[in-house]
């Protein structure tokens, strides 16, 4: 293995291990203290209660399968939905927004949503469970 696809390698493992941590501290929140907001958000746009148990596949199933690099493009499709219905259902008032440092009020979403597509179109990379020739890596 060359330097280079080295470097590529431990990137992509960075990438989608810091992405799955990110995501997986909002879905160990979820599992302690339930979906309660989540269901509230999801009925008020008018979606059957049972939609916001999907949380735990985008926050809990996904993140551990980018942490492990098993499966890791379906994982960040998964997490890259997850964050544009969480977009959409609450944080559609702040799009244009600033927020008191100066960046934009959506940045983390934004960065959350960027990183998941980013590691769905590069794959887990070698240093994965999965490795380069696995099914969805």
């Amino acid at each position: 293995m060359s330097g280079t696809q080295t470097s590529q390698d431990l990137g992509k493992a960075v990438l989608r291990i810091v992405l799955g941590a990110l995501i997986l501290f909002h879905g160990v929140s979820k599992l302690i203290h339930g979906p309660g907001f989540v269901t509230q958000v999801v009925t008020q746009a008018g979606l059957p209660p049972a939609v916001a148990y999907l949380v735990y596949v985008g926050e809990v199933v996904a993140p551990i399968l980018l942490i492990l690099g098993l499966w890791a493009r379906l994982a960040a499709l998964v997490v890259a939905v997850n964050m544009v219905v969480a977009i959409a259902l609450v944080h559609t008032s702040q799009f244009g927004l600033v927020n008191d440092t100066g960046g934009w009020a959506l940045e983390l979403q934004a960065m959350y949503l960027a990183s998941a597509l980013a590691v769905l179109l590069l794959g887990a990379g070698r240093l994965s469970v999965g490795g380069i020739a696995g099914r969805w890596n």
